[in-house]
């Protein structure tokens, strides 16, 4: 055997021990990504998941350094189809994964029994989208959201019905979810507040799709507003079977209902300024070019426009990994403090935290449908 035949194997030992060497300095940090993949609201955990592509790729491309380590970042995503049970089981998987950190879960119902899971093994979750004042009045220190909850989302509903719709007779329909029971609970509030008389108050389901006889008891009252505490999948039947029924009632809802789906949903049952809905996040004017450079590359990306809340999600990624640059650590007990006193300037504006963990300054938008398009009322700070 030659000299150069036995030095080609060492070469290559050689060659592969830096390789490992310059792998073993990278910092691996997995981010998980809970949302409904599957199901009748698939379309809204899609849309949050891409959120978090955006962000761990563009953060991969960056180059971030974390405590002298180049930083390679993970994103382990789970469906738990919008189901507490699931949403669970799949809780429990990243935390048997180790990730650093959870983005999520979307729906009120699946992140608060989730919740209580991180909170044990030690994870730091933010979520972009659950509203439910419960989630972040648990008193569990890793917990936090980058949008309004549903006290300040559904009272805000509930003033603009009387304030604004000039409703003095309004029906209550909800999902029976930790979502719609929570913000239809602040819409009362907020209606009853400003004079209002809630003439009758009706259950569902987050999987049902007949409506009639609910909704003929309620075209018995002649309310002025019909408010569902649920989401888009239901709400677009719901309106179907309203216009059957000749109810020309306004109808209202929070977030969950507040999408770019809801005209496909409801086609021209949605009818021309009769629905109104908000978004438990809001872009000021000085953050609105920011905002809409973003979902313009966030349609060249994946083709498709934003739904709702995938901004939010990008914006929690970018905050949770602020956090970690600043403590010079991944590990959730090292970065949690500074997670706690971040400012942070997201795409969705600036991003802050109370000591509950609930968002500082939230802001809220007010939308309608015309056109089959979703339009602007206004923002609420």
């Amino acid at each position: 055997m030659s000299f150069k035949t036995k030095m080609i194997p060492l070469a290559g030992a050689i060659a592969f021990a830096f390789a490992g060497a310059a792998a073993a300095q990278d910092l691996v940090v997995k981010i998980g990504h809970v949302g409904p993949i599957s199901g009748a609201i698939a379309h809204l955990g899609k849309d949050n998941e891409n959120g978090a592509k955006m962000a761990i790729e563009e953060l991969n491309a960056k180059g971030v350094m974390i405590g002298g380590k180049k930083a390679k970042f993970e994103l382990l995503a789970e469906d738990d189809a919008g189901d507490p049970k699931q949403g669970t089981t799949v809780a429990q998987k990243l935390v048997d994964a180790k990730v650093n950190g959870v983005i999520g879960h979307l729906n009120s119902g699946t992140t608060i029994p989730a919740s209580s899971i991180y909170n044990a093994a030690g994870i730091v979750q933010i979520s972009p989208s659950a509203t439910n004042p419960k989630y972040t009045q648990q008193g569990f220190k890793g917990a936090f959201r980058v949008v309004a909850n549903d006290g300040q989302l559904g009272g805000t509903l509930g003033r603009f019905a009387v304030q604004i719709n000039k409703a003095k007779k309004v029906a209550v329909i909800d999902d029976k979810t930790a979502y719609g029971e929570g913000v239809a609970a602040e819409f009362i509030k907020g209606a009853k507040g400003k004079g209002a008389e809630i003439v009758v108050q009706e259950h569902t389901t987050d999987k049902s799709t007949d409506f009639n006889a609910i909704l003929t008891t309620i075209k018995a009252k002649k309310p002025d507003v019909i408010f569902f505490g649920g989401m888009d999948a239901v709400a677009g039947p719901m309106l179907r079977q309203m216009k059957a029924l000749g109810i020309t009632a306004k109808f209202m809802g929070g977030d969950g209902i507040c999408t770019t789906d809801l005209t496909k949903l409801a086609g021209d049952a949605i009818g021309e300024g009769q629905v109104v809905c908000a978004e438990a996040g809001g872009v000021l004017e000085a953050q609105k070019k920011v905002n809409d450079d973003w979902k313009a590359a966030y349609k060249k990306k994946f083709g498709i426009d934003v739904q709702i809340y995938a901004p939010y999600v990008y914006d929690a990624v970018m905050t949770m990994v602020d956090a970690m640059v600043q403590a010079k650590s991944a590990e959730p007990a090292k970065y949690l403090p500074f997670l706690a006193k971040i400012k942070h300037k997201g795409v969705t504006g600036d991003i802050a935290f109370d000591a509950k963990g609930d968002i500082k300054d939230g802001t809220l938008t007010l939308y309608t449908y015309k056109g089959g398009a979703r339009e602007l009322l206004q923002v609420v700070k």
